[in-house]
């Protein structure tokens, strides 16, 4: 099989484990991603991933809350997903490892970013969790962050969202969607790409994002194999 990269980011939405019922987790959905990851890992390609946590918690759900308290009840969410992942991928017999920004040592291991690259490097799937470990930072860009500490070929964005639009395809009927835009577009045009901070770490570090959705999770390996799905986002 002819591979377009060596290693990659994959960042799956939470909304995306969460399946028709879009909160909490989907276990079919959950197997059906995994299974198109083993098939990804299967390959040889290094596999890195960072998951949201929007199925559970977002931090704006929290009202009044205390937008510090909200992100990190939204981190917490993010590693809910990155165990049920864990499981799913180990019950398929793939070597995986969790790692949070967020030290918890009795449930995963310490984001460390040479072993995570040592961990790739021996074939297992490293997920991160916790997103940054920081608040007010999103998970896409907790998914730039990584993908640029371990030299990550591209990201691959996957969610309910087939790719880039002009605008939102759930509200306009004429919304056109992009097959390849430029990160100084979506900063210019605001566009939902993703949030700014991830989009200007992403031009800066030159690395490009590929955005399709995930309701067919063999989008990822179609993805890996170099298909034109979705919309790839990167500088001309």
């Amino acid at each position: 099989m002819s591979l377009a990269y060596k290693r990659i980011l994959l960042k799956l939405s939470g909304e995306a484990l969460a399946g028709p019922s879009r909160f909490g987790l989907d276990n079919d959905t959950v197997r059906e991603i995994a299974a198109s990851i083993r098939d990804c890992a299967g390959t040889g390609v290094q596999i890195g991933i960072v998951v949201g946590g929007g199925n559970f918690w977002r931090g704006r759900s929290g009202g009044g809350m205390d937008r510090t308290r909200a992100d990190h009840m939204g981190m917490l969410a993010t590693v809910m997903n990155a165990l049920a992942l864990a499981d799913a991928l180990e019950a398929l017999y793939v070597k995986v490892r969790v790692q949070s920004a967020i030290v918890m040592q009795q449930i995963a291991e310490p984001y460390i970013r040479n072993r995570a690259v040592r961990h790739m490097e021996k074939g297992r799937v490293c997920i991160f969790g916790c997103g940054t470990g920081n608040p007010f930072f999103s998970t896409d860009t907790a998914a730039a962050l990584r993908a640029a500490e371990i030299d990550a070929d591209i990201i691959f964005k996957a969610s309910v969202v087939d790719g880039v639009y002009d605008s939102d395809p759930n509200t306009n009927p004429n919304a056109q969607k992009f097959e390849q835009i430029t990160f100084t577009q979506v900063l210019s045009e605001g566009l939902a790409a993703m949030d700014s901070t991830a989009a200007s770490m992403c031009k800066d570090n030159g690395i490009p994002v590929r955005v399709f959705s995930l309701r067919d999770p063999s989008n990822i390996l179609r993805a890996l194999q170099g298909e034109n799905i979705g919309t790839i986002v990167k500088e001309a």
